[in-house]
Protein backbone atom coordinates (compact mmCIF):
# COMPACT_ATOMS: atom_id res chain seq x y z
CA UNK A 1 0.00 0.00 0.00
CA UNK A 2 1.94 3.44 -1.04
CA UNK A 3 1.52 5.87 1.12
CA UNK A 4 0.22 9.67 0.09
CA UNK A 5 2.43 12.80 0.96
CA UNK A 6 -0.68 15.26 2.24
CA UNK A 7 -0.05 18.58 1.34
CA UNK A 8 -1.37 21.00 3.97
CA UNK A 9 -1.58 25.01 4.11
CA UNK A 10 1.25 25.51 1.30
CA UNK A 11 3.43 22.50 2.62
CA UNK A 12 3.92 19.10 3.64
CA UNK A 13 2.85 17.29 6.57
CA UNK A 14 6.11 17.75 7.73
CA UNK A 15 6.71 21.57 7.52
CA UNK A 16 3.13 22.08 8.91
CA UNK A 17 3.93 19.83 12.36
CA UNK A 18 7.67 21.95 12.43
CA UNK A 19 5.58 25.31 11.84
CA UNK A 20 2.85 24.48 14.76
CA UNK A 21 6.24 23.35 17.05
CA UNK A 22 8.10 26.60 16.60
CA UNK A 23 4.76 28.80 17.26
CA UNK A 24 4.29 26.75 20.64
CA UNK A 25 7.59 27.54 21.40
CA UNK A 26 7.50 30.94 20.29
CA UNK A 27 4.58 31.11 22.32
CA UNK A 28 6.06 30.17 25.50
CA UNK A 29 9.28 32.23 25.38
CA UNK A 30 7.29 35.25 24.62
CA UNK A 31 4.75 34.83 27.19
CA UNK A 32 7.04 33.45 29.84
CA UNK A 33 9.05 36.89 28.90
CA UNK A 34 6.35 39.09 29.31
CA UNK A 35 4.88 37.17 32.72
CA UNK A 36 8.55 37.69 34.31
CA UNK A 37 8.97 41.20 33.41
CA UNK A 38 5.51 42.32 34.44
CA UNK A 39 5.85 40.14 37.94
CA UNK A 40 9.14 42.20 38.08
CA UNK A 41 9.34 43.88 41.18
CA UNK A 42 11.76 44.72 44.44
CA UNK A 43 11.43 46.95 47.27
CA UNK A 44 14.23 47.77 49.95
CA UNK A 45 14.77 49.51 52.25
CA UNK A 46 18.58 51.97 52.05
CA UNK A 47 20.44 54.13 53.80
CA UNK A 48 20.46 57.20 51.88
CA UNK A 49 21.96 60.05 54.15
CA UNK A 50 23.64 59.54 57.64
CA UNK A 51 23.16 62.85 59.81
CA UNK A 52 25.48 62.25 63.06
CA UNK A 53 25.28 58.99 64.33
CA UNK A 54 21.57 58.91 62.83
CA UNK A 55 20.76 56.89 59.69
CA UNK A 56 18.22 58.76 57.17
CA UNK A 57 16.20 55.43 55.49
CA UNK A 58 14.35 55.52 52.51
CA UNK A 59 11.80 52.66 51.07
CA UNK A 60 12.49 52.29 47.51
CA UNK A 61 10.83 50.28 45.42
CA UNK A 62 11.99 48.80 41.54
CA UNK A 63 9.24 48.07 38.73
CA UNK A 64 9.09 47.32 35.73
CA UNK A 65 6.71 50.60 35.18
CA UNK A 66 9.27 52.48 36.15
CA UNK A 67 11.11 51.97 32.70
CA UNK A 68 9.76 52.96 29.33
CA UNK A 69 11.73 50.67 27.75
CA UNK A 70 10.10 47.47 30.07
CA UNK A 71 6.99 48.75 29.65
CA UNK A 72 7.53 48.35 26.00
CA UNK A 73 9.00 44.85 26.47
CA UNK A 74 6.23 43.42 28.41
CA UNK A 75 3.41 45.18 25.54
CA UNK A 76 5.42 43.75 22.32
CA UNK A 77 5.80 40.34 24.03
CA UNK A 78 2.27 40.23 24.43
CA UNK A 79 1.32 40.96 21.10
CA UNK A 80 3.80 38.68 19.48
CA UNK A 81 2.13 35.66 21.93
CA UNK A 82 -1.05 36.75 21.42
CA UNK A 83 -0.35 36.44 17.91
CA UNK A 84 1.72 32.94 18.20
CA UNK A 85 -1.67 31.91 19.65
CA UNK A 86 -3.85 33.12 17.40
CA UNK A 87 -1.58 31.21 14.60
CA UNK A 88 -1.72 27.94 16.36
CA UNK A 89 -5.41 28.08 17.00
CA UNK A 90 -6.02 28.45 13.04
CA UNK A 91 -3.38 26.28 12.21
CA UNK A 92 -4.88 23.69 13.95
CA UNK A 93 -8.51 24.43 13.85
CA UNK A 94 -8.53 25.27 9.79
CA UNK A 95 -6.40 22.39 8.81
CA UNK A 96 -8.32 21.91 5.77
CA UNK A 97 -8.77 25.20 4.50
CA UNK A 98 -7.18 26.11 1.80
CA UNK A 99 -4.01 28.50 2.31
CA UNK A 100 -3.36 30.40 -1.20
CA UNK A 101 -1.70 33.22 -2.03
CA UNK A 102 -3.15 36.17 -0.14
CA UNK A 103 -3.62 34.25 3.46
CA UNK A 104 0.30 32.99 3.47
CA UNK A 105 1.74 36.32 1.99
CA UNK A 106 -0.55 37.72 5.02
CA UNK A 107 0.76 35.38 7.52
CA UNK A 108 4.01 35.21 6.54
CA UNK A 109 4.62 39.24 6.69
CA UNK A 110 2.84 39.47 9.82
CA UNK A 111 5.02 36.63 11.21
CA UNK A 112 8.17 39.12 10.15
CA UNK A 113 6.65 42.04 11.71
CA UNK A 114 6.09 40.19 15.06
CA UNK A 115 10.01 38.95 14.80
CA UNK A 116 11.05 42.49 14.32
CA UNK A 117 8.82 44.04 17.24
CA UNK A 118 9.99 41.57 19.60
CA UNK A 119 13.32 42.09 18.55
CA UNK A 120 12.92 45.50 19.14
CA UNK A 121 11.77 45.24 22.82
CA UNK A 122 13.80 43.11 23.50
CA UNK A 123 17.04 45.65 22.55
CA UNK A 124 15.16 48.19 24.26
CA UNK A 125 15.09 46.39 26.87
CA UNK A 126 18.79 45.26 26.76
CA UNK A 127 19.90 48.80 26.59
CA UNK A 128 18.18 50.02 29.88
CA UNK A 129 19.26 46.56 31.67
CA UNK A 130 23.11 47.29 30.98
CA UNK A 131 22.32 51.18 32.07
CA UNK A 132 20.81 49.47 35.80
CA UNK A 133 24.07 46.90 36.03
CA UNK A 134 26.59 49.15 35.21
CA UNK A 135 25.01 52.54 35.39
CA UNK A 136 26.67 55.72 33.48
CA UNK A 137 29.75 57.58 34.51
CA UNK A 138 29.83 60.24 32.32
CA UNK A 139 26.20 60.88 32.65
CA UNK A 140 26.19 60.09 36.31
CA UNK A 141 23.58 57.62 36.63
CA UNK A 142 24.38 54.88 39.12
CA UNK A 143 24.49 51.35 39.07
CA UNK A 144 21.05 50.21 40.25
CA UNK A 145 21.78 46.20 39.85
CA UNK A 146 23.89 46.38 43.00
CA UNK A 147 21.22 47.21 45.20
CA UNK A 148 18.61 45.40 43.58
CA UNK A 149 19.81 41.75 42.35
CA UNK A 150 16.55 39.99 42.16
CA UNK A 151 15.56 42.58 40.09
CA UNK A 152 17.93 42.38 37.93
CA UNK A 153 18.08 38.61 37.93
CA UNK A 154 14.41 38.28 36.71
CA UNK A 155 14.61 40.74 34.54
CA UNK A 156 17.72 39.31 33.04
CA UNK A 157 15.92 36.05 33.15
CA UNK A 158 13.02 38.03 31.34
CA UNK A 159 15.46 39.23 28.77
CA UNK A 160 17.17 35.63 28.14
CA UNK A 161 13.24 33.94 26.93
CA UNK A 162 12.43 37.27 24.87
CA UNK A 163 15.72 36.77 23.16
CA UNK A 164 14.68 32.63 22.27
CA UNK A 165 11.28 34.23 21.41
CA UNK A 166 12.93 36.23 18.92
CA UNK A 167 15.24 33.69 17.45
CA UNK A 168 11.98 31.08 17.29
CA UNK A 169 10.14 34.14 15.58
CA UNK A 170 12.92 34.23 13.08
CA UNK A 171 12.36 30.49 12.38
CA UNK A 172 9.24 31.24 12.38
CA UNK A 173 9.19 33.80 9.68
CA UNK A 174 11.41 31.21 7.90
CA UNK A 175 8.98 28.61 7.60
CA UNK A 176 6.26 30.74 6.57
CA UNK A 177 8.29 32.15 3.64
CA UNK A 178 9.21 29.13 2.68
CA UNK A 179 5.70 27.95 2.58
CA UNK A 180 5.03 30.62 0.88
CA UNK A 181 7.50 30.11 -1.86
CA UNK A 182 6.75 25.90 -2.36
CA UNK A 183 3.25 27.61 -2.63
CA UNK A 184 3.89 29.83 -5.54
CA UNK A 185 5.85 27.22 -7.14
CA UNK A 186 3.51 25.24 -6.90
CA UNK A 187 1.00 27.57 -8.45
CA UNK A 188 3.28 28.68 -11.52
CA UNK A 189 3.61 24.65 -12.02
CA UNK A 190 -0.19 24.24 -12.10
CA UNK A 191 -0.72 26.97 -14.01
CA UNK A 192 1.38 26.27 -17.15
CA UNK A 193 0.56 22.31 -16.92
CA UNK A 194 -2.92 23.89 -17.56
Amino acid sequence: MAREKIVVAGGSTKSWKLLLGLRIFAFMATLAAAIVMSLNKETKTLVVATIGTLPIKATLTAKFQDTPAFVFFVIANVMVSFHNLLMIVLQIFSRKLEYKGVRLLSIAILDMLNATLVSAAANAAVFVAELGKNGNKHAKWNKVCDRFATYCDHGAGALIAAFAGVLLMLLVSSVSISRLLINSKHLSTTTTVV
